[in-house]
């Protein structure tokens, strides 16, 4: 090819040697720690050693830089190819890789966000690939810089569906900055890879996706130099034939099965460390990484705030996902770097109001919505963008991979769903997110928002534009009265108490559409005489506990949780357990109690116990037996 300007012999051999060195540190860091992926870490070591010495463009003191290449292992098993690579560049020690899988290391079996080397966890295989497509999509359409996202996989994880997910997206977002190297090292876990060694089908899934697919042998560096040097014009595959293992001759480990997550007894390592150690020849070319070009815009994604208070008026009524559309689009007037993503559901999201003001930063993910949870977390990598995407709450549960992997990524990404709960309707129980709390209430690092109403919708998108992590906020269909002046202040982790008096005989508590259920019930409670306080905890993950169980002491203990959401994991289990070691407490709770029909939302409400009769009932039982116990 015209371009390609072969290495000359000194380099070719220093790149081999660079491998060589990866191997012999994998190996001792993997036998040390008595832990790890030494045969996986074999099959790379050429791809790593032509990626990060011939082929990226990067600042080897900066990894985090954001004009430099970036790098998505994927298959991450093979982490300590990566961190022996950093030793290579000089940015480890020889010695810290010793300490790999130690309860104080960073460096751990598979790749953490812990190590600032890193920009995701992986393990978890077939997700990499998403990930690396959302930051190619803001290397080429946000960003639009020079910088090249370079993906390496393993063959086990192209049974993923999530995968050919970000294939498709890549394909048709035309991301000739993206390159994925595919190690076809033929084995598996337990056994072969469908495919095994049969390359020629590789390229041709790759090629009917639209991808520009080469194969390559994967221990030659001349051939991987010349297959990642040609000019691309759409994303490139780069179909990798390696064995696994290589370079552990003359013993089982080599391109044999029973080897995967197994590190290398000690006899055994050191007799193949001092063979590997026989081939680095003594050479005088000391290779470095090109630098980056520095064309990438400054971002400042601090203190982002919405530029003017909500314009909502008392008594108008709109539903919390139009009004989820309506506050995502005014942010993005206020700072150019939030992006908004969706997967064909911004007619039903209200996504659209962004898409249509801000078309340029709304990114269609289509009805893949594991990749666009990955793309989610590649488009917010390095603080680059702000980023929400959104779907119908239910499809959110296919994605809980991903979700769990941006929360050990640390990954900030704001999520919504909407279509949550009974209100959905006639669409019927496969469209209701009816577990989308106890979802997210499971991951360590998320932030659940809410809302009621208009105003505190609005209040949610701007909560979740400055809180870190994976924030989620609960939208539902109904249209909904406005029941918060423009001027609230709102925080997260803080509830608020929306109806009261001194004479209060129970706590109800209540978000979303039954909020509005409850302050009906309590009106026509006053009329009996009955005075109930009414409060919105508005965050359910950190729920404000202490503000609960002081108007529920007021309360004499009684309190009420009424949720449009199954029993199991929800807003009455959070009250629950954050009540468990307290005395003086009496927890009543309305919620789903079983798989739903369609129909009406009313009447849904009515039939499955979470309307105003069924809480009017409920404070009824609940004075009752407290009369019946004196």
């Amino acid at each position: 090819m015209e371009d390609y300007h072969k290495p000359d012999q000194q380099t070719l051999q220093a790149l081999r040697n660079i491998a060589n060195r990866l191997r012999i540190n994998s190996i001792k860091a993997t036998t040390a720690a008595g832990s790890g992926h030494p045969t996986s870490c074999c099959s790379v070591a050429e791809i790593m050693s032509v990626l990060f010495f011939h082929t990226m463009k990067y600042r080897y003191d900066d990894p985090r830089n954001f004009n430099n290449d970036r790098f998505i292992m994927s298959k991450g098993h093979a982490a300590p190819a990566l961190y022996s690579m950093w030793v290579e560049a000089g940015f480890l020690k020889e010695t810290e890789l010793l300490s790999l899988c130690h309860v104080d290391s960073t460096m751990e079996s598979h790749s953490t966000y812990k190590h600032q080397l890193m920009d995701l966890a992986t393990g978890s295989i077939g997700q990499g690939l998403g990930v690396a497509c959302g930051m190619a999509y803001t290397g080429k359409y946000f960003d639009r810089s020079s910088y090249r996202v370079y993906c390496l996989m393993g063959d086990g994880e192209m049974s993923e569906g999530a995968v050919w997910e970000a294939m498709s997206f890549a394909s048709y977002y035309q991301l000739d900055n993206l390159v994925a190297i595919m190690d076809i090292n033929r084995l598996g876990q337990c056994d072969s890879a469908p495919l095994q060694h049969h390359v020629e089908k590789y390229q041709k899934r790759c090629e009917a996706f639209g991808w520009h697919a080469i194969v390559v042998d994967g221990h030659s560096v001349e051939e991987l130099c010349k297959a990642l040097s040609q000019p691309r014009h759409q994303p490139t595959a780069i179909i990798a034939k390696t064995i696994k293992g290589k370079g552990i001759p003359g013993n089982p480990a080599e391109d044999k099965i029973g080897w995967h997550a197994k590190p290398l007894p000690k006899d055994m390592a050191d007799m193949v460390i001092k063979d590997l150690q026989s081939r680095v020849t003594n050479s005088s070319k000391h290779l470095y990484p090109s630098t980056p070009i520095e064309d990438s815009p400054p971002v400042s994604l601090r203190n982002i705030r919405m530029p003017s208070a909500p314009s909502y008026k008392a008594g108008e009524k709109i539903s919390t996902r139009k009004a989820y559309g309506m506050a995502l689009a005014k942010l993005g007037r206020y700072n150019e770097r939030v992006v908004a993503l969706d997967g064909d559901t911004n007619n039903l999201t209200f996504s659209e109001i962004f898409k249509n003001e801000h078309p340029n930063r709304y990114v269609e993910c289509y009805i893949a919505q594991q990749n666009m949870v990955s793309v989610a977390m590649g488009c917010a990598a390095r603080e680059r963008n702000l980023v929400f995407a959104s779907t119908l709450a239910s499809f959110f549960t296919r994605a809980y991979d991903q979700l769990r992997i941006a929360a050990i990524s640390d990954s900030s990404i704001n999520l919504c769903g909407s279509h949550c709960g009974l209100s959905t309707g006639e669409e019927g129980p496969s469209l209701m997110g009816l577990e989308d709390m106890a979802m997210f209430r499971a991951i360590p690092t998320a932030t659940i928002l809410y809302p009621s109403d208009g105003v505190s919708t609005e209040k949610a998108v701007e909560l979740a534009a400055c809180t870190k992590g994976v924030c989620y906020i609960r939208t539902s269909c109904q249209d909904s009265a406005i029941i918060y002046n423009s001027n609230e202040d709102f925080h997260v982790g803080q509830a608020k108490v929306v109806y009261q008096s001194k004479d209060d005989q129970v706590t109800v508590v209540a978000a979303g559409l039954t909020l509005h259920e409850a302050l009906a019930a309590a009106e026509h409670l006053k009329k009996e005489r009955i005075s109930v306080r009414v409060i919105d905890p508005f965050t359910i993950k950190p729920l404000d506990i202490k503000t609960i169980m002081d108007h529920t002491r007021a309360t004499r203990g009684r309190i009420l949780t009424v949720e449009d959401h199954y029993c199991e994991g929800g807003l009455g289990e959070a009250v629950s357990s954050a009540m468990v070691n307290e005395s003086g407490f009496t927890v009543h709770r309305l919620a789903v109690s079983h798989i739903p029909r369609s129909g009406k939302p009313h009447e849904l409400l009515k039939v499955y116990g979470i309307d105003r009769d069924a809480i009017i009932q409920g404070v009824r039982k609940m004075l009752s037996s407290s009369t019946n116990a004196k």
